[in-house]
């Protein structure tokens, strides 16, 4: 189990590495960068905001606006990178109608997700066009719920997220 754990981090990890990489391209300063999923766990997409993006909307919106990954112009950027994940994902057995093994099977799916954002972190993707601490990174699950915080403040230094968690958290 933990070997087939890593595997399907490695993958997200190099799929969403490829995403953000090409997304950093453009020098603008992100202040959110997350995988997204939906409460059943289905493959992950990448969204972010940068500052930038954030000017580009009117000002009335971007209060609104500023933590929505639905929202973001880059929503689902470099959704090509991740074919491989969403295969991986797809051939593993997801039976909603036994609720103990989804329960598990869910857990396993959010974990590979933190998993590879953590190795992301390390590798120092999030520094590229802004200091770490200036950046919010998560794995979040859509709708929004309570497990976001849960995974936000393991992915960040509490202080650093201030604005999100007073802004944005469940």
């Amino acid at each position: 189990m933990h070997e087939t754990l890593n595997i399907l981090a490695n993958e997200i990890a190099i799929a969403a590495e490829k995403s953000f990489l090409s997304l950093f391209r453009n020098q603008e300063s992100y202040y959110y960068c997350a995988l997204v999923t939906t409460g059943e766990a289905f493959p992950p997409i990448i969204s972010a905001w940068s500052w930038e993006a954030l000017a580009r909307t009117s000002s009335e919106e971007a209060e609104w606006l500023k933590w929505s990954y639905a929202d973001s112009p880059y929503f689902n950027y470099g959704s090509e990178n991740f074919e491989t994940v969403r295969k991986l994902f797809y051939e593993r057995e997801h039976d909603h109608t036994d609720m103990v093994k989804w329960l598990k099977e869910y857990d396993f799916r959010m974990e590979a997700m933190v998993l590879a954002m953590e190795k992301l972190d390390e590798k120092g993707l999030f520094s590229i066009n802004q200091p770490r601490n200036k950046i919010y990174i998560n794995v979040e699950v859509m709708p929004p719920d309570e497990s976001n915080t849960v995974r936000a403040l393991r992915l960040n230094k509490r202080e650093n997220i201030l604005d999100w968690l007073n802004e944005a958290a469940e």
